[in-house]
């Protein structure tokens, strides 16, 4: 292989070959994390965005699936499917949440990630959907095949986190979670996703001209 640099994260990944039904997924975030990390989009390293607010972790690995992107798709499904007004994607590559038995002990990872449901959240009117998987092979999770199989607990401290992270006490949450979808929605959410970001970027760094 003549491949002289690393691949960007969100650019030089492949979204994978069987997506949306498996998708390769970046981890940036495991629960163990007590700040919180993300990509930085121009160089592709993982960058610290700020100390997780008080005892909120993330209650599963956290990441993004390279090559999708949140856009005009992505928010007029989203607002067909929730009834509210959605007036862009939040710009960012589609977050996915991967359940796993076994303890991964940091991000800056790949893995492949069975999609199973999501959550279609708005943060301050902007799509921001949240994919969610179990990690491909998982011994227990494997039994998943749509988030209906999982408990209500685990899909109610996902929405705290999401809905929570963000915010100091006695602030009123920018954050609203409209649906929770099944499998078969959250297919359709990572092919506009995957779509999204045809439309805007051809597989370089550098945005299209609109």
């Amino acid at each position: 292989m003549n491949i002289p640099y690393k691949a960007h994260p969100w650019h030089g990944i492949h979204p994978g070959e069987q997506a949306p039904t498996v998708v390769t997924a970046f981890i940036e975030m495991v629960p163990s994390d007590t700040v919180k990390y993300e990509i930085d989009k121009t160089t592709g390293y993982l960058k610290i965005d700020r100390p997780q607010k008080f005892s909120n972790t993330v209650p599963t690995l956290y990441g993004f699936i390279p090559q999708t992107y949140c856009a005009e798709k992505v928010a007029k499904f989203a607002e067909k499917m929730s009834g509210k007004t959605v007036a862009k994607g939040d710009g960012d590559p589609l977050d996915i949440c991967v359940l796993s038995e076994r303890a991964v002990t940091h991000g800056n990872i790949i893995l492949p990630a069975i999609p199973i449901g999501g959550f279609r959240l708005l943060d301050r009117g902007e799509a921001d959907d949240k994919i969610i998987a179990v990690m491909k092979g998982d011994e227990f999770y494997r039994q998943w095949n749509d988030v209906s199989d999982c408990p209500s607990s685990y899909i109610n401290r996902l929405k705290h986190y999401f809905l929570t992270y963000k915010n100091l006490p006695g602030e009123t949450s920018h954050c609203e979670i409209t649906n929770v979808y099944g499998r078969d929605e959250a297919h359709e959410v990572i092919r506009l996703a995957m779509a999204d970001y045809q439309a805007h970027y051809d597989n370089t760094e550098e945005e299209k001209p609109v």
